[in-house]
């Protein structure tokens, strides 16, 4: 157990975040599938690992963001149901395969792997946590394991809808609102999405009350003025919101599935699945109804290598790889915090931020990964500690003024991969719908603040509900996920028909609000469909800039 003081300290940051996809127009829809396999494979082990390491004493910190659109997707009853439906399914299929392989011994010990999981999984969703996950993580950031910190509220990329300042203020005070609801506190951090940061963003983040959000290093390195620490200590903007910069070692070393532990030929392969592999009429009930074979989650193989001939995966090599890979990460990170605790007035902080479902869904072992870090820090050394953003800079209250550049931590460093010739025609219909947005909050904002302290069941209610709805619709639009899907060549046809879908619903809400034309049945219907943020206010988001409003507004502006 470590005892003496640390020479520095390691900020684990996973960053937890889906889009809202949620289709109860149809009995089996096939995206839906993303949120079941994230819960199966990366929520639900990082929570058993949590919880192991909790129940051994072992005190770690880790920082994870949690976006409103995944916290909505968890509060929702629909979607809980058809996980349980999901998970069900798999428990059956985990029990074919037994049978299956029990002539394969290669394989069975694997197919009883799978059931074990599987049979877990249902228990802590169902039981432990009552088919509601945010109940897990608001526990473990209640004792202080864990700091949960919000993003925008559907992962808009902010640099790109800066043309209209209201929607990245809509953005940003709905990411807090939403965090509000889920863990009955405020956010001291943002994960900005992306990481996508222009120089101003920091005011915004300001009056929603965060105290810091992250930046790729080349944000901070090209920060104005030069920071003295580089990315090994915070800086404060001029609005007073610090920025940390992420260490491109450690965070190399961990994603690069090349370069990195996820690439070691011990640990299991993800593009073999029996879905794809099985005989039809066997893994028909298992796959899409169309016959569209997809993945299930039971993988027999390992990486092996560069080969399409793939060996069988064995589970304990593949844990004893990840014991050796979290000893060397710790072992590069004390020597790299030893090299700059000689060159440091103050102790350095490493902030390694990763996609979290890139443990356990992309890299198997990457929750058992996690695990062993952990314990390797607290049990077998003194130099490096794990803390968290808010943690350091209690400690470290005074750091040096710099505001960071434009940045991101996409496909060369900038915009690029949300702006190019996939996906730029996205940007015309989303800036006017912005503006038209704008444009209602100001002709009902009259009746916008009435309905805000009555809620009374009016007429003038079901046009409340219609310019919340648009706006509603309007951040779902904003998704960065549907121009990064279009960028990737993948899914293309389901990101547009989402964009298309979100964009003529508001055009729809848009027209009757202004000619006073609102069909109540259509209204409903589409609040059913596209249900997230249950709360929303769109006169809190979308005023925009105060100097537009008139004086005798402000005050209900501000309230």
């Amino acid at each position: 157990m470590m005892l003496d003081q640390p020479k520095g300290y390691l900020a684990l940051v996973l960053h937890a975040h889906l889009p809202f996809v949620r289709h109860p127009e149809e009995e089996y829809f096939l995206e839906e599938n993303w949120f079941f396999e994230a819960v199966t494979e990366t929520y639900i082990p990082l929570i058993q690992v949590y919880e192991a390491l909790i129940k051994d004493g072992v005190d770690f910190r880790i920082t994870m963001s949690i976006t409103p659109t995944l916290a909505a997707m968890f509060s929702d009853a629909f979607l809980q149901d058809r996980y349980l439906r999901h998970i069900n399914k798999l428990i059956e299929l985990a029990e074919k395969e037994i049978d299956q392989t029990g002539h394969e011994p290669h394989y069975h010990g694997l197919a009883l792997m799978y059931h074990s999981r599987f049979l877990a999984a249902r228990a802590l969703f169902a039981n432990r946590y009552q088919r509601n996950l945010i109940n897990a993580f608001k526990k473990f950031q209640e004792l202080g394991y864990l700091e949960i910190i919000t993003c925008a509220a559907t992962h808009g990329f902010l640099p790109t809808l800066n043309v209209n300042a209201s929607s990245v203020q809509a953005q940003v005070e709905i990411g807090v609102e939403q965090y509000r609801t889920h863990f009955g506190v405020a956010p001291k951090g943002i994960w900005l999405p992306e990481c996508g940061f222009y120089p101003t963003l920091d005011e915004i983040l300001k009056e929603a009350g965060i105290k810091y959000f992250f930046c790729d290093s080349h944000g901070i390195l090209h920060s104005d003025p030069q920071p003295l620490y580089g990315v090994y200590a915070p800086i404060y903007c001029p609005s007073g919101v610090a920025a940390f910069g992420r260490d491109w070692e450690s965070s190399k070393q961990v994603w690069s599935s090349k370069e990195g532990y996820p690439g070691d030929p011990d640990y299991r392969e993800y593009y073999r699945d029996i879905g794809h592999s099985r005989d039809f009429d066997y893994i028909k009930p298992y796959i899409h109804p169309d016959g569209i074979r997809i993945n299930t989650g039971m993988k027999y193989w390992r990486i092996t290598g560069n080969t399409e001939y793939k060996e069988a995966y064995q589970p304990q090599w593949a844990k004893d790889k990840a014991a050796i890979h979290a000893g060397n990460f710790l072992f590069n990170r004390t020597k790299q915090i030893e090299h700059l605790d000689y060159h440091m007035d103050r102790k350095p902080i490493i902030v390694a931020p990763y996609d979290a479902e890139l443990f356990g869904h992309w890299w198997f072992e990457g929750p058992m990964w996690i695990d062993f870090l952990a314990r390797k820090i607290f049990y077998d050394q003194s130099t490096v500690k794990m803390i968290t953003p808010s943690e350091y800079l209690k400690e470290y209250s005074t750091n040096q003024v710099a505001m960071p550049s434009q940045s991101s931590w996409g496909y060369k460093g900038y915009s690029e991969y949300w702006l190019e010739g996939t996906n730029d025609w996205i940007y015309r219909y989303l800036h006017q719908a912005n503006r038209r947005m704008s444009e209602l909050v100001e002709k009902f904002y009259d009746l916008i603040a009435e309905q805000r302290r009555k809620k009374s069941g009016t007429l003038a209610a079901l046009q409340y509900r219609a310019l919340n709805q648009a706006a509603r619709e309007l951040l779902l639009a904003e998704s960065s996920d549907w121009p990064f899907i279009m960028k990737t060549g993948t899914m293309v046809a389901y990101a547009e028909k989402r964009l298309k879908q979100h964009l003529n619903r508001f055009d729809k809400l848009f027209t009757d609000l202004i000619n006073d034309t609102i069909d109540e049945r259509w209204l409903k219907e589409i609040e059913w469909r596209d249900n997230a943020f249950h709360d929303i206010d769109c006169a809190k988001y979308y005023l925009g800039d105060s100097k537009t409003v008139p004086a005798h507004k402000q005050n209900e502006k501000n309230r």
